[in-house]
């Protein structure tokens, strides 16, 4: 009759069983771990900030600002634009009662990271300037509208300024009225 001790010596892994398979992490893991530093990439600190991006111009609605400072982390921080700016892309310029309308499109946040007003969508082939309207409350921004893949239907991103401006919440979302501005 096997007694406890026994038992235990039958079942119990033994150092060099327990060996093979820590050994084999440890060295998966530094390995690994290594691979970062052969990638080319700067260290995280040793990367520049991107360079500030050149205005565009709708009308007399400046609809681009400079990057984000790279500490930023809430949604004024990662805003870079004016009162003033603001105020301009939120009013509508004159001849908007002949903007061409291309329909409608839901919209999630785009990247925080790329400054301006802007709206990356599949409703439009080129580039060109126009204007969302929150469906939910009514209020607009002027917006860069930048073309994307995808069928008419898809969604779009818009810009954190965009989206604080027409009071949308930037965790859903956003049904949108897209219009081009006359050319």
């Amino acid at each position: 009759m096997l007694d406890y001790a026994d038992a235990m010596k039958i079942n119990a892994p033994s150092a060099s069983s327990l060996a093979a398979p820590v050994f084999l992490g440890v060295f998966l893991g530094v390995s690994l771990g290594g691979c970062a530093l052969l990638s080319g990439a700067p260290p995280e600190d040793a990367r520049q900030a991107p360079p500030a991006a050149a205005p565009v111009f709708a009308g007399t609605v400046l609809t681009s600002a400079p990057p984000p400072p790279r500490a930023a982390n809430t949604a004024a921080a990662l805003d870079t634009t004016t009162a003033a700016q603001r105020r301009e892309a939120a009013t509508p310029v004159a001849g908007q009662a002949a903007a061409q309308k291309l329909g409608s499109t839901v919209a999630s946040l785009g990247s925080p990271a790329v400054p301006g007003f802007w709206l990356e969508t599949p409703l439009v082939s080129a580039q060109a300037q126009g204007r969302v309207t929150n469906t939910a409350n009514g209020k607009s921004s002027a917006v860069t509208l930048i073309p994307i893949e995808g069928p008419a239907t898809a969604g779009s991103r818009l810009s954190l300024p965009a989206m604080r401006l027409i009071e949308a919440s930037v965790t859903d979302l956003v049904q949108l009225d897209v219009t081009r501005d006359p050319s």
